[in-house]
């Protein structure tokens, strides 16, 4: 059977492991459509949108078709005076055939009613799609009658107004929420991790954690070339533990003996094995393969360094036996990777 990742590692390089892609369920394609209005925020619009499209990258199939939508106009000014073009006009959206409408708000957009947008979202609701608002956008959902009964995020300064005009509307002092069929943030910030929870419900965990450690991996204080998000953040990780982690990953081009490891942290190899297996997925010796392989895989897209400097970099007694490690791992010889890096595969 050929080896492959194990730990939570494999999420880092997803990307790259073409049997872990092929062996996820061929999901349908979704459609995402954006609707945004003039001054909308574009840090909430692109939060949003990148994590769909980073979804998109680290599947074998697209998952998702994203529309921007604009008003009467081919193309909409955001609140940083860049122009967005637009792929349809709002009168020219088909939104029954859309999974997901999303109104892109903004501080400076105009809280008023839209007649034309009002329709769009019933009917989009009543085909069964997820409605969703970014910053103020939820206004428009909720004065369509679309969020009585829903949790909504809704930025602070419009709570008040929110509270007067739709006491039906539960709001929320989250940054993003997720109720059965809508969905909304309450800022710029926010909008990201809202998105992310959409992925997860339509993808599953596995492939949002490969998303956010692209996308997340600078929402820690310290950020290391290697790290896992999934990991850092955790708060239950034993000390014990994140030190051996830390001596790994200071370790790399010489590697350590696990009995090594366990005496720098005062455990015993037994006990540093349970904590590997219960946090890391994978045993003490297993992720250190997998962390110097995933450094190999990074100096092998990002410098020009020789197979066989790397294979010295990351701690391999011979390039045959780097090479060997590589090719099971990755399905692909360290050479033909850099090669197919080098040709934008």
């Amino acid at each position: 059977m050929r080896s492959s990742f194990e730990s939570v590692l494999k999420d880092k390089n997803r990307l790259h492991l073409e049997q872990v892609r092929r062996d996820e369920p061929v999901l349908a394609m979704r459609r995402v459509a954006f609707v945004l209005r003039d001054n909308f925020s574009m840090m909430a619009f692109t939060g949003a949108v990148d994590a769909l499209i980073t979804a998109n990258l680290m599947s074998a199939t697209p998952l998702y078709e994203v529309l921007v939508v604009g008003g009467c106009q081919d193309a909409v000014v955001s609140d940083l005076g860049i122009t967005i073009s637009t792929g349809c006009r709002l009168a020219d959206l088909d939104e029954r055939r859309q999974h997901l409408v999303v109104v892109c708000g903004g501080f400076r957009v105009q809280l008023q009613a839209d007649p034309l947008l009002r329709a769009k979202l019933r009917s989009a609701g009543n085909a069964g799609a997820m409605l969703g608002g970014l910053w103020n956008g939820a206004y428009f959902l909720a004065e369509a009658g679309l969020l009585d009964g829903y949790d909504c995020a809704f930025h602070p300064d419009g709570r008040a107004m929110m509270a007067e005009l739709f006491p039906g509307v539960r709001l929320s002092r989250h940054s993003f929420v997720l109720d059965r069929q809508r969905v909304g943030c309450a800022g710029a910030s926010s909008s990201l991790s809202m998105m992310l929870e959409v992925v997860k419900r339509d993808c599953g965990d596995s492939l949002v954690q490969a998303v956010e450690e692209v996308l997340s991996c600078d929402k820690l204080q310290d950020v290391m070339d290697v790290s896992v998000v999934a990991v850092d953040r955790d708060p239950t990780l034993p000390q014990p533990l994140k030190l051996a982690l830390e001596l790994m990953h200071n370790n790399i081009d010489e590697p350590l003996r696990m009995d090594e490891i366990a005496a720098w942290v005062a455990i015993s190899t037994r006990q540093l094995e349970r904590q590997f297996c219960r946090h890391v997925n994978a045993t003490p010796s297993r992720y250190y393969l997998e962390l110097r392989l995933t450094r190999a895989r990074q100096l092998l897209q990002q410098t020009n360094k020789s197979l066989a400097d790397i294979a010295v970099a990351c701690g391999f007694v011979s390039i045959s036996h780097f090479r060997r490690c590589f090719r099971e791992f990755f399905d692909i010889a360290p050479g033909c990777f850099r090669a197919g890096v080098r040709k934008g595969r």
